[in-house]
C-alpha cells in the first residue's frame, strides 16, 4: 500500500478522497490555490502545499507544478478526482514516466474511451449497440450532410472529445445543419483544442443511464449496477438515483451490465469507469461513452452496494485484487444524490459568488453530504460553483426521496443563492415521483 498520495484536485471530491487515505492509513496530500488558502478540506489533509495563481490552468490544471510538488513532497501516487486532470491520457503517462502511480485507469484505455469516435467504434466491434450516426473526421459540411441524409431529424451535432455539454447542438431541419456544425467544431475547438465531431440521431424523449464498473489489474472486471441520471439542465447532471426508475426489467438491467463489462473488457480497464447509456422508452439501450475517472455520483452507488469506491480504487492501484465476485454483489434498497449549487435559479442560473455566512448540513439515519465548505468559506468565480453533494438512502424509492426532501428543508446555506428550492420542487413534482425522469423533464416541467 502507498505510504503518501497527493490529491490532484480540490472542493468535496478533495475532502472524500482525503477520507479515503486516512481509512487507509495513508499519508494525505493536498494542493491548493491562492483562492483556496482557507478551504477546509485543505486543512484536513496532513500535508498541504500551495500553487501559485487562482485559475484553474495556473493551478489544477498545471501539470508540471503538480508533479514538481509530489515529486518533492515524496508522494507514490496521485488520485485526480473528477474533472480538472482525471481523464488526461498526458498527464497520467507523465506521472509514469516520473515513478509516480496515476490512480485510475492505463493512458491507452484513457486514450482510447476518451474519444467519442473511437470509443464508438470499439463499442460497435464489441457487440454494444451504438446510436445510428455518422463520423465527421475529414467530412466538411455537404458532404456530412449527404452521410447523414438517413438518418431523421433532430439530430445531433456533438463534439468527440471533452464533455459537459460543450461543442453540442440540437438540429432540427436541414436548414439549421450548416451552421449548427459550423458552430459545433468551433466551440469544440475552443474548448478541447480538436474540432473532431459526431452526428448522431437525437432522441427528444429518453433516459441516461450508466453502468458503474470497477476492475483490478489482476483479471476481475465487475460492475456495480446502474445509476439513472437524466435529470439534467443544459447536459449537466443535477439529481442521481440508484436503482433506475427506468428499469423495471431484470433481463435489460443485466444486458446493459454485460455491454459494459464486454466494453470495458475491450480496452483491458483497470480502475473504477462508467459506460453510459441511453434508454428509450421501448427499453432499447445505445452506447453513449465511457467517463475513464470517478463519478460525482459515485455515493449513491456506494450506498446500494456497500462498496467504497474511492477506497477501492487506491486499493486497485496499489495493485491489489478484488476479493469479491460479482455474484456476491446485489442492490440494496434506494439511493438519491442531489447536488447543490451556488446559482440563482431565478436569473437564468447564474452563479452566486460570495462568502458562505452560516452553513449546516443536515443529518439523520440514511443522510451522507459530501462538502468542502463550512461558515466563512468564500464562493469565487474560478471554478464549478457545486459546494455540495446531498445523498439520502431509503428501502426504496418512496422512502430516499422523502429523506431528501427532509435533508434539503433542514440544510442551512445562508450568504449566497443556492438551487436547493429548485431542487425541492423537482422532487415534489408527482412526475418526478412516478419515476417519469426523462432527459427532457426539466423543460417539460
Amino acid at each position: 500500500m502507498f505510504q503518501k498520495v497527493l490529491i490532484a484536485n480540490r472542493g468535496e471530491i478533495a475532502r472524500r478522497l482525503i477520507l479515503a487515505c486516512h481509512e487507509l492509513e495513508i499519508t494525505a496530500v493536498a494542493i491548493y490555490s491562492e483562492a483556496d488558502a482557507n478551504a477546509p478540506w485543505a486543512r484536513l489533509a496532513d500535508e498541504r502545499y500551495a500553487l501559485s495563481g487562482v485559475s484553474a490552468s495556473d493551478t489544477y490544471l498545471n501539470q508540471a507544478a503538480i508533479l514538481e510538488l509530489a515529486t518533492a513532497c515524496g508522494a507514490q501516487a496521485i488520485h485526480p478526482g473528477y474533472g480538472f486532470l482525471s481523464e488526461n491520457a498526458t498527464f497520467a503517462a507523465a506521472c509514469a514516466q516520473k515513478g509516480i502511480v496515476f490512480i485510475g485507469p492505463s493512458p491507452e484505455a484513457m486514450a482510447l474511451m476518451g474519444s467519442k469516435a473511437k470509443s464508438r467504434e470499439i463499442a460497435r466491434q464489441a457487440g454494444v449497440p451504438v446510436v445510428p450516426g455518422v463520423d465527421g473526421a475529414g467530412l466538411d459540411v455537404i458532404a456530412l450532410q449527404t452521410a447523414v441524409a438517413h438518418i431523421d431529424y433532430p439530430i445531433l451535432v456533438k463534439a468527440s472529445a471533452g464533455g459537459g455539454g460543450k461543442g453540442m447542438r440540437v438540429v432540427s431541419s436541414a436548414d439549421e445543419f450548416a451552421s449548427a456544425v459550423q458552430a459545433a467544431r468551433s466551440e469544440a475547438q475552443n474548448s478541447f483544442g480538436d474540432d473532431h465531431i459526431l452526428v448522431e440521431k437525437y432522441f427528444s424523449e429518453i433516459h441516461h443511464v450508466e453502468i458503474q464498473i470497477l476492475a483490478d489489474t489482476h483479471g476481475n472486471l465487475l460492475h456495480l449496477f446502474e445509476r439513472e441520471c437524466s435529470i439534467q439542465r443544459r447536459h449537466q447532471k443535477i439529481i442521481e438515483e440508484s436503482p433506475a426508475p427506468i428499469i423495471q426489467d431484470d433481463d435489460l438491467r443485466r444486458r446493459m451490465a454485460e455491454a459494459a463489462v464486454s466494453l470495458a473488457k475491450a480496452v483491458n480497464y483497470s480502475s473504477a469507469g462508467t459506460v453510459e447509456f441511453i434508454v428509450d422508452g421501448a427499453g432499447n439501450f445505445y452506447f453513449l461513452e465511457m467517463n475513464t475517472r470517478l463519478q460525482v455520483e459515485h455515493p449513491i452507488t456506494e450506498l446500494v452496494t456497500g462498496i467504497d469506491l474511492a477506497v477501492w480504487q487506491i486499493r486497485i492501484a496499489a495493485g491489489e485484487p478484488l476479493p469479491f465476485r460479482q455474484s456476491e454483489i446485489r442492490q440494496r434498497g434506494h439511493a438519491i444524490e442531489c447536488r447543490v449549487y451556488a446559482e440563482d435559479p431565478a436569473h437564468n442560473f447564474l452563479p452566486s459568488i460570495g462568502e458562505i455566512a452560516v452553513y449546516r448540513p443536515p443529518s439523520g439515519p440514511g443522510v451522507r453530504v459530501d462538502d468542502g465548505i463550512e461558515s466563512g468559506t468564500a464562493v469565487t468565480p474560478y471554478y464549478d460553483p457545486m459546494l455540495a453533494k446531498i445523498i439520502t438512502w431509503g428501502h426504496n424509492r418512496e422512502e430516499a426521496i422523502g429523506k431528501m426532501v427532509l435533508a434539503l428543508r433542514q440544510t442551512v446555506l445562508l450568504g449566497v443563492t443556492t438551487n436547493i428550492p429548485y431542487l425541492l420542487d423537482i422532487l415534489q413534482e408527482p412526475a418526478f415521483r412516478s419515476g417519469q425522469t426523462s432527459t427532457n423533464y426539466l423543460q417539460t416541467h
